[in-house]
């Protein structure tokens, strides 16, 4: 793999990361809901203050691309006034908080989330900012595959569990007690070396050998998972899609006009609330079978400085051809921004040409490397297409 540099965190509003594109800016909505005029406005602030592209994000943010550092202060101050801005870079990078979106007006969600998010903003907490919560107390799990290191679940009787990302059980616990665990688990974390040099993740500092106290320690198991997201009508309105996760300021203006408000998931898709009509636009995606959902692309170049290809291209020429019950990702470098577990093909941009994987990431050994575009374009048998 090619040596690329990690930088160890994640943009936000307040501490943007520079891309080939300019500043991408990350607006995290509180409570994984953004209302209709906020949805609006960050429509317009993207073209106002960015190149017009919005970034749909696996931890459930809008990005906004392209922005130049005379338009960073002008864009914060828009995001302000839409009160969608921490008050530090200290609290904004705590709030790392993913939301079912599958929540019910009365139920749990809401007020947990709200709670959780000032707790975060009232602690000192030293946290790596990828270490994220996870508040999915639904019925059947939502989120079990999204990237959290603190969960509050329900157990398979109903009550709430709070559980560390890769253990099999949770510790229960009552209504009252939930985030004041959850936040008992995270400083456990840092006391207990989790967060030296500013990257670790919970479930590999127990892989390590970390010993969860006693008092932390839970023996209830979660509630089943549920099955795959996919767009379409649900109970709490329509889940809509896009391409790469990438919107047009005038596709998300167009959303935020259905509806009161907009949830976000860790899928790349939204949410509309309410809605009962599946959307009609081309440049969405609203139907379970497209061949979009295939495939997983982060930005590429020339929009991201790592990146040795314009990945999207090549994605969206492949996915056509991937068999429906796979899945293909296409990285523009070694990181996996755009996916970091596994794929049933992965194709890693280098230097020398695209590395291929079979059933893993970007971190494990490839099966062919060097290959062009051209090749795998030209060979079906590469990718194990139709």
């Amino acid at each position: 793999m090619s040596a690329v540099a990690i930088k160890g965190w994640c943009p936000g509003a307040l501490r943007p990361m520079p891309s080939g594109d300019g500043l991408v800016v990350r607006v995290r909505p509180y409570g994984g809901r953004l209302s209709a005029a906020q949805a609006g406005g960050i429509a317009d602030l993207a073209e106002r203050h960015g190149n017009g592209l919005i970034d749909l994000t696996s931890r459930a943010n809008l990005q906004i691309r392209g922005v130049n550092d005379d338009e960073h202060q002008p864009l914060l101050d828009g995001l302000a006034r839409l009160e969608l801005l921490d008050p530090d870079p200290g609290t904004e990078g705590r709030r790392n908080v993913l939301v079912t979106p599958f929540w019910r007006a009365g139920d749990d969600t809401s007020s947990l989330a709200a709670e959780l998010e000032q707790a975060l903003a009232d602690c000192a907490l030293d946290l790596p900012t990828k270490f994220g919560f996870a508040v999915d107390d639904g019925t059947e799990r939502t989120l079990a595959a999204a990237s959290a290191d603190v969960r509050i679940e329900r157990d398979l009787g109903g009550g709430l569990i709070v559980r560390t990302d890769g253990a099999e059980l949770g510790r229960p616990v009552s209504r009252a007690d939930a985030v004041e665990t959850a936040l008992a688990l995270a400083e456990w974390f840092v006391t207990s070396g989790g967060a030296k040099g500013g990257r670790g993740r919970m479930a590999a500092h127990c892989r390590a050998g970390a010993r969860l106290p006693d008092a932390l320690r839970g023996d209830a198991a979660p509630a089943k998972m549920m099955a795959l997201a996919l767009p379409g009508l649900h109970p709490q309105g329509a889940l809509v899609g896009a391409a790469f996760g990438q919107l047009t300021p005038s596709a998300l203006r167009y959303l935020a006009g259905l509806a009161p408000a907009l949830r976000m998931t860790p899928w790349r898709m939204m949410l509309v609330e309410g809605l009962r009509e599946l959307p009609r636009r081309d440049d969405l995606i609203t139907r379970a079978d497209d061949p979009a959902l295939r495939a997983i692309a982060c930005s590429g170049a020339p929009r991201c400085r790592e990146a040795h290809a314009d990945v999207r291209v090549l994605a969206a020429a492949l996915a056509p051809r991937i068999a429906p019950d796979a899945h293909l990702h296409v990285s523009g470098c070694a990181k996996g921004c755009a996916l970091s577990g596994p794929a049933s093909i992965t194709l890693v941009a280098t230097a020398a040409g695209f590395d291929l994987i079979r059933d893993g990431s970007t971190r494990d050994i490839p099966t062919l490397r060097g290959l062009s575009a051209a090749d795998i374009m030209a060979s079906p048998s590469i990718v194990g297409g139709r």
